[in-house]
C-alpha cells in the first residue's frame, strides 16, 4: 500500500468518535507488509488539540503530488482503495515513462465511439449442430 508513498500524515483528535478511519488506515500503515513494502515511507500522527477540527489524511505521493482526504465521510477501507488506486496510476504511468511512450495517453475520438464486435465462445463454434 505505501509503495508509491512518501509520506502519510494522519490528523484526529483523540477523544472525536469520527476517528476511527484514522485509527484503521494508522494500523494498516504500521502493518508489517505495509513498512517491508516502502521502508522509506514516514508514517505520521498528528494528534488535533481541536475537537471540532475533522479527522483527515494527507497523503504525498513519491511525485511531490499531495492528496488530502476527509476521514469523517470515508471509511478505512474506502481510504486504502484510494491510495492503492492512485499508486497504480502511478506505477502505470511510470512504465510508460520508462518505454518512452507519451503520458497521458490520448485516445482519438473517433476510436471511442467505435463499435466492438463482441467475441464468440470458441466451444460454440467448433461444435456441430445436433439434428
Amino acid at each position: 500500500m505505501l509503495k508509491f508513498i512518501s509520506k502519510v500524515a494522519i490528523e484526529y483528535n483523540a477523544l472525536d468518535p469520527r476517528k476511527a478511519a484514522c485509527v484503521e488506515l494508522l494500523a494498516q500503515c504500521n502493518a508489517r507488509k505495509a513498512k517491508e513494502s516502502n521502508p522509506a515511507c514516514v508514517v505520521e500522527l498528528h494528534r488535533l488539540p481541536d475537537a471540532a477540527a475533522p479527522p483527515r489524511v494527507v497523503v504525498t505521493y513519491v511525485n511531490g503530488v499531495e492528496e488530502v482526504i476527509d476521514a469523517v465521510a470515508t471509511p478505512a477501507q474506502e481510504l486504502k482503495k484510494q491510495i492503492l488506486d492512485r499508486g497504480r496510476l502511478l506505477e502505470t504511468e511510470q512504465m510508460f515513462r520508462e518505454a518512452g511512450e507519451p503520458w497521458p495517453v490520448v485516445i482519438p475520438e473517433e476510436e471511442i465511439h467505435q463499435s466492438f464486435p463482441g467475441t464468440k465462445p470458441k466451444k460454440a463454434e467448433e461444435k456441430p449442430q445436433a439434428q
